[in-house]
């Protein structure tokens, strides 16, 4: 539950230590002076139930945030950051024994803007400040390039993907079905999925690992064909690893009555836009860009380039990786329409252009690409 307050000024005591621990002044404290109230509480509050336990003021999470991004800190990292440092209680307008708050609470204020549709909350609030004092303009100059994210899961080539992630279905069920899982486990699984499938154990003749892949595919079968079956708890099916399961065996199998085939590409392996790359997060892709491989996503930054004013980002955009980004012009000019950010002229590699686009960017946006 949000209570709404007011925002008060920096501690009398905390802006007297922090301007005599920094007597010719600190980027931080000059941040604080300039941006002054530049959130508050009611930004947030459609974030928050009207009930419930009262919550930390949002305002202050979100400059805490910021001052976490600005140095690429952890969350426990960035609270200890809170709790100890001066210029941090100044921006953050905090007594200087003020013990701080457990460092969960940030994931937490990460996570309702998520679930509020309100993740460019903070960047278009800094954007619209920065129009007010002058510092940025529409139908100036932009730029706009992607680069890779990875995904904070482990490349895997196929046969290595359908072992992790037979030995990650069974890890989930044993959480929330021991019971079940224990009554219909083959004799042969402990052994065979107690570790993770790395490279190092496979077989090392192409035919061989074929083979010890369609082995795994079977016991993937025998897996859903137990959990699909008319007796089996039908709230198994929705256990997360099991559709992820699901998934990849069609993705990288096939059946002809009770045989089981391991897919190439004669058998239609999916692009990969649609194939699935880690049974740990379902959304990360393969990606690939000039020399550039990788499994994860790819993010957009759209810059101001103008020369008698700070360069500053204008719209992020994160897409799965093998989304092109000529794909993404679009969506980028309706993201600067909707803060009245539009460039004039917008600068972008070929990846970003082509005839079409051109023509389509300069009459629903009147972009010069």
């Amino acid at each position: 539950m949000l209570q709404p307050r007011p925002v008060g000024p920096v501690p009398e005591e905390t802006a007297r230590i922090a301007h005599a621990a920094f007597p010719k002044g600190h980027p931080y404290l000059h941040l604080a002076d300039e941006l002054g109230t530049l959130f508050t509480d009611e930004d947030f509050a459609p974030l928050f139930p009207r009930h419930g336990q009262p919550a930390l003021a949002p305002w202050r999470l979100a400059l805490v945030t910021i001052l976490q991004f600005a140095e690429g800190l952890s969350d426990r990292q960035a609270v200890a950051a809170l709790r100890s440092r001066i210029d941090w209680k100044y921006v953050t307008r905090l007594e200087l024994s003020h013990p701080g708050f457990d460092d969960s609470v940030l994931s937490e204020f990460r996570s309702r803007l998520i679930a509020g549709a309100a993740e460019t909350l903070l960047l278009d609030k800094l954007l619209a400040w920065c129009r007010d004092h002058k510092l940025l303009k529409a139908r100036g100059r932009q730029r706009t390039d992607s680069t890779h994210v990875l995904a904070a899961v482990r490349a895997l080539n196929r046969s290595e993907l359908v072992a992790e992630t037979m030995r990650h279905t069974l890890d989930a069920l044993a959480v929330v079905a021991p019971a079940w899982l224990r009554a219909h486990t083959q004799p042969t699984w402990p052994e065979r999925y107690i570790r993770r499938g790395l490279g190092e154990r496979l077989p090392a003749s192409k035919e061989a690992r074929i083979d010890w892949a369609t082995a795994l595919g079977m016991d993937g079968y025998t897996l859903l064909g137990a959990v699909y079956a008319a007796d089996a708890p039908a709230w198994l099916r929705q256990v997360p690893a099991v559709d992820g399961l699901r998934q990849l065996w069609l993705q990288n199998f096939y059946r002809e009555g009770e045989r089981t085939y391991w897919r190439t590409d004669e058998q239609g392996i999916p692009s990969a836009a649609a194939f699935i790359s880690s049974p740990h997060d379902g959304d990360a892709q393969y990606g690939k860009k000039g020399t550039t491989q990788w499994v994860g996503y790819k993010v957009h930054l759209t810059e101001t380039c103008e020369e008698d004013t700070p360069l500053l980002i204008t719209n992020v955009e994160t897409t799965p990786g093998p989304v092109a980004d000529g794909d993404m012009t679009p969506t980028i000019h309706r993201a600067l329409a909707r803060t009245q950010l539009l460039p004039q002229t917008h600068l972008v590699d070929t990846g970003y252009l082509d005839a079409a686009l051109l023509v389509s960017s300069a009459c629903d946006f009147g972009v010069d690409l």
